[in-house]
């Protein structure tokens, strides 16, 4: 599990530092086409590009999917195959639930690339804290100084160079003995480069980019942006000292002199006056150059850049909800469309949950259904039980829809009477006349994602081989519409003596036998089956989350497959395993020849965008 929550963050973050990396070369372009102007322009360029990296474009285009226009319910495609579970248990007792019987196993190198990040991040952590308490160190030692200026200046012992400290309330530090160091000119104009850190929050905008480095400490580009930043800032408070009124020659002199008595600042967040390339900076100086200032239409050019770069992923991301929400799969589509009850009632359920729930139409994913002549009738559900019916949910994306529920519609239970107009609608029809139910009397609102989460990829264990048990199609015996009378096996051990196979095609028969569980199915492609893995997974096997066909097998298979139930405690009253059987993962590889590998995939998710509880009847 944790390799699986590691991985999923892993590509997400691949993603990220993509798409950061070109957000940096766009940036890193545009200051080579405002290489004239103000070193200011640059410098928020870059910081732009650096602050990309807080805000992954997945995040916006997340925001986008989620602006809608007007709350109306949306229909959602979930994948799902026929399944009639045949139930010949007399004695056995009615299905329980199953549990995992082991962890997987944990994806070493992932954990490793985490402790590897981990240790990255905790050194670079460590230095910029120890860089920290030397400074504040000097900051309690210190003594305030009384010379005029725009904020509050104190001297200390100590051979750093002047700075700004502080994030939100900064103060000016000067090394004893600078004031001897210095003529007053000298002074005035590194006062007047401190000041002007502290009117452009550089020490701010410096720790923002420290904690970008720290997390991604591990991307040489950042560090890149990182000088890139100290060498703007520097050279944007050169022109404006020099646009003040100060002699090129005196401000460059004062800088030689700190430098040649005080050390850098350790600190990037501490603004000093000697940082950047030192020669670059007195050859710029002596030039007197301040940059030009920008024109009308580059304004205008980069406004229109930083708008493009927030609308376009929210852009993105409300097409995306759009071309997903009138994209109808294809079981509505064949069930006909939008479809309505002709009268229902909704009642909330008085009795309790301990009562017992009934209901004449099946309310899983699978196609089991027996007509009732247009009638639905359905005692003691939750919410969500009807919202998994309406929009043909795998039990795994019934899970994740709980969690997005309040509390009245996980805890509530309600009865639903409602009759078609005529004749015996299909059970896929009523889940269509469920979701108009929903929408009318819950006010239920939801739209569809295709979202990359922990999925298994359904693989075959030897390219190319099948296990004995998994078959291409055969028509011997023929297929059957349903199961003869009297076909099934009267006992549990007849069934498990007779190797029992379902007659009927394009469905899937799961059977209680003595000591294990036999599932087989015929006529079904490795995706259906796949379906079926993710289907029957919360109640049987190990596998909590959807299977996608990898197999690269094409065609129509029979399978069968017997392994020994896993129960999460102990067994039920009468229940006596087989100590022979294998459990299900081994029974994949053994009969069927498959086996399954945690990845991350495409996966349908149902969102719930508005629900309230039922209007009176």
């Amino acid at each position: 599990m944790i390799g699986d929550i590691i991985g999923t963050t892993i590509g997400g973050l691949t993603n990220h530092l993509w798409q950061s990396t070109l957000f940096a070369v766009a940036a890193g372009l545009l200051t080579v086409a405002f290489r004239k102007n103000r070193a200011h322009v640059r410098y928020w360029l870059w910081l732009s590009a650096s602050l990309k990296f807080f805000v992954p474009f997945s995040l916006l285009m997340s925001l986008g999917s989620r602006l809608q226009w007007a709350p109306a319910a949306k229909s959602f495609a979930a994948q799902a195959v026929s399944f009639t579970m045949v139930q010949i248990a007399q004695p056995f007792p009615e299905t329980l639930p199953f549990a995992p019987s082991a962890p997987r196993a944990t994806d070493w190198f992932l954990v490793v690339m985490l402790g590897v990040w981990a240790c990255g991040f905790g050194a670079i952590a460590l230095v910029r804290f120890r860089d920290w308490l030397g400074v504040r160190a000097g900051v309690q030692s210190s003594t305030r100084l009384e010379i005029p200026a725009a904020i509050e200046v104190r001297s200390f012992p100590g051979l750093l160079e002047p700075g700004v400290v502080g994030l939100l309330r900064p103060v000016l530090l000067l090394p004893a003995g600078v004031l001897e160091r210095l003529t007053p000119p000298q002074l005035t104009a590194v006062l007047a480069h401190e000041l002007c850190h502290v009117q452009r929050r550089d020490n701010l905008t410096a720790a923002m980019h420290m904690i970008v480095e720290a997390v991604f400490w591990f991307h040489p580009l950042v560090w890149w942006i990182g000088a890139r930043l100290v060498e703007e800032r520097e050279r944007a408070c050169d022109e404006d000292v020099l646009r003040l009124g100060s002699e090129p020659q005196v401000y460059a002199e004062s800088i030689l002199s700190v430098c040649k008595f005080y050390a850098e600042s350790p600190l990037k967040c501490v603004s000093g006056v000697t940082g950047s390339d030192l020669k670059k900076r007195v050859v710029r100086i002596m030039k007197n150059h301040f940059g030009e200032t920008l024109s009308a239409w580059k304004k205008l050019f980069l406004t229109a850049v930083g708008i493009a770069a927030l609308a376009l992923p929210l852009v993105v991301g409300v097409l995306r909800l759009q071309a997903q929400s009138q994209a109808a799969p294809q079981w509505q589509t064949d069930a006909g469309g939008k479809q309505a009850f002709d009268v229902a009632s909704v009642k909330q359920n008085k009795s309790g949950p301990s009562s017992a729930a009934h209901t004449n139409v099946g309310l899983s994913a699978g196609d089991d259904y027996t007509p009732a002549g247009g009638l639905l009738s359905v005692t003691n559900f939750p919410l969500g039980v009807y919202i998994g019916f309406a929009y043909k949910l795998m039990p795994y994306q019934r899970q994740s829809l709980l969690s997005q529920l309040p509390k009245w519609a996980t805890t509530d239970r309600f009865d639903i009477e409602a009759r078609a107009a005529g004749g015996n609608p299909t059970k896929d029809q009523m889940r269509l006349m469920m979701q108009s139910l929903l929408a009318d009397r819950f006010k239920l609102a939801v739209h569809s994602e295709t979202r990359q989460l922990p999925v298994f990829a359904l693989l075959l264990v030897k390219p190319g081989k099948t296990g004995s048990q998994l078959q291409p199609h055969s028509d011997d015996p023929p297929c059957v519409g349903t199961t003869p009378s009297g076909s099934a096996p009267k006992t549990p051990q007849q069934a498990k003596d007779s190797g029992y196979f379902p007659p009927v095609c394009g469905t899937i028969t799961a059977l209680d036998l003595p000591g294990l569980k036999r599932v087989s199915g015929r006529n079904l492609t490795m995706g259906e089956i796949g379906s079926f893995l993710s289907m029957v997974a919360p109640n049987t096997t190990p596998l909590d989350r959807p299977v996608l066909d990898q197999t690269g097998l094409s065609g129509r298979f029979d399978f069968k497959i017997d392994f020994a139930p896993e129960f999460n405690g102990p067994p039920p009253p009468n229940f006596q395993p087989d100590p022979t059987a294998p459990t299900f993962l081994e029974a994949l590889r053994e009969q069927l020849g498959l086996k399954v590998d945690s990845q991350t995939g495409p996966v349908d998710v149902l969102v719930i965008d508005h629900v309230e509880e039922p209007s009176p009847n």
